[in-house]
Protein backbone atom coordinates (compact mmCIF):
# COMPACT_ATOMS: atom_id res chain seq x y z
CA UNK A 1 0.00 0.00 0.00
CA UNK A 2 1.41 3.78 -0.57
CA UNK A 3 1.87 5.19 2.38
CA UNK A 4 2.58 8.45 4.06
CA UNK A 5 6.22 9.25 6.06
CA UNK A 6 4.08 8.67 9.10
CA UNK A 7 2.71 5.08 8.09
CA UNK A 8 -0.89 6.88 7.57
CA UNK A 9 -1.51 4.83 4.06
CA UNK A 10 -3.37 6.84 1.37
CA UNK A 11 -6.63 4.40 0.87
CA UNK A 12 -7.66 1.56 3.62
CA UNK A 13 -6.65 -1.87 3.72
CA UNK A 14 -10.72 -4.06 3.59
CA UNK A 15 -11.88 -7.17 4.06
CA UNK A 16 -11.85 -7.60 0.80
CA UNK A 17 -8.41 -7.35 0.48
CA UNK A 18 -7.47 -9.54 3.44
CA UNK A 19 -9.80 -12.36 1.70
CA UNK A 20 -8.04 -12.22 -1.71
CA UNK A 21 -4.24 -12.23 -0.11
CA UNK A 22 -5.39 -15.35 2.33
CA UNK A 23 -6.56 -16.73 -0.91
CA UNK A 24 -3.49 -16.36 -2.29
CA UNK A 25 -2.19 -18.43 0.33
CA UNK A 26 -4.25 -21.11 -0.06
CA UNK A 27 -7.19 -19.99 2.12
CA UNK A 28 -10.42 -19.40 1.44
CA UNK A 29 -12.31 -16.98 3.46
CA UNK A 30 -15.63 -15.60 2.44
CA UNK A 31 -14.78 -11.84 2.95
CA UNK A 32 -18.47 -11.50 5.07
CA UNK A 33 -16.57 -13.36 7.58
CA UNK A 34 -13.80 -11.13 8.37
CA UNK A 35 -14.60 -8.70 11.40
CA UNK A 36 -13.41 -5.84 11.04
CA UNK A 37 -14.72 -2.82 12.85
CA UNK A 38 -13.34 -0.33 10.54
CA UNK A 39 -10.82 -0.57 7.75
CA UNK A 40 -7.18 -0.82 8.36
CA UNK A 41 -5.62 2.86 7.97
CA UNK A 42 -1.95 2.41 9.55
CA UNK A 43 1.14 0.12 8.14
CA UNK A 44 1.76 -2.39 11.08
CA UNK A 45 0.81 -5.82 12.16
CA UNK A 46 -2.93 -5.70 12.89
CA UNK A 47 -4.95 -8.63 14.56
CA UNK A 48 -8.10 -9.43 12.72
CA UNK A 49 -10.76 -11.60 13.82
CA UNK A 50 -12.36 -13.91 11.40
CA UNK A 51 -15.60 -15.98 12.16
CA UNK A 52 -15.76 -19.52 10.99
CA UNK A 53 -18.56 -20.60 12.56
CA UNK A 54 -21.45 -19.28 14.83
CA UNK A 55 -19.02 -20.06 18.45
CA UNK A 56 -15.54 -20.07 16.29
CA UNK A 57 -13.40 -16.93 15.85
CA UNK A 58 -9.98 -17.48 14.56
CA UNK A 59 -7.17 -14.33 14.57
CA UNK A 60 -5.21 -13.93 11.75
CA UNK A 61 -2.08 -11.21 11.78
CA UNK A 62 -2.36 -9.20 8.67
CA UNK A 63 0.84 -7.53 8.18
CA UNK A 64 0.73 -3.89 6.28
CA UNK A 65 3.81 -2.28 4.70
CA UNK A 66 4.03 0.43 2.45
CA UNK A 67 5.17 -0.03 -1.23
CA UNK A 68 8.23 0.98 -2.36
Amino acid sequence: MQAGEEGKLFGSVTSSQIAEALEAKGVEIDRRKIVLDEPIKEVGEHTVPVRLTKDVVANVKVKVSAAE
